[in-house]
């Protein structure tokens, strides 16, 4: 996985290291809730462990998981995603729909500060592929925000991924 940086961060591969900081951050409620149909938060560090394998499995190249980190100290922030996207259907697992999602989750020690934006910038601006979409939930302002300052458009609500209704957001405008 390539490494990434900007004027304030550094995204890198995760880390076996890592699970202690991924299971703070995604043991809370705040954190999860907006994640995938059914958010479920992490319960132990086997759990964490499992979360990092998973993530990493992520990377071809193109697609990965990234941790966000402040390049000033190496301070974990959180995770930016850029990942293929999963179609909604009635068989399980779902499989993929061919489209690339981006998305982030960050440690509540760093909301509001404009790293979810500026990571999730890093990676769109590196050029990986024509289109992306990002998913929400409706209720999700923080994310919702995100997009709109990634300059991505809105499409409205959709049910056309991870047998959920969320919003839908691209990279090029709706056609």
């Amino acid at each position: 996985m390539r490494e990434l940086t900007s004027d304030r961060l550094r995204l890198r591969e995760w880390r076996a290291d890592d699970a202690p900081f991924v299971l703070d951050m995604c043991s809370r409620w705040e954190v999860q809730r907006y994640i995938g149909a059914t958010p479920r938060m992490l319960t132990d560090l086997d759990d964490a462990r499992a979360t990092i394998a998973r993530w990493r499995g992520h990377d071809d190249g193109a697609h990965g998981v990234w941790s966000v980190r402040r390049r000033e100290d190496d301070a974990p922030l959180g995770t930016l995603l850029l990942i293929g996207i999963l179609a909604s259907g009635p068989d399980l697992p779902l499989q993929p729909s061919g489209e690339t999602e981006i998305g982030w989750y960050l440690h509540p020690d760093a909301w509001g500060r404009g790293y979810a934006t500026e990571a999730a910038d890093l990676v769109l601006r590196q050029g990986f592929f024509d289109e992306v979409i990002a998913v929400t939930y409706a209720q999700n302002a923080a994310s919702r925000a995100v997009c709109t300052r990634l300059g991505m458009h809105h499409l409205g609500p959709t049910d056309r991924y991870y047998n959920m209704t969320c919003e839908l957001f691209s990279t090029t405008p709706p056609r």
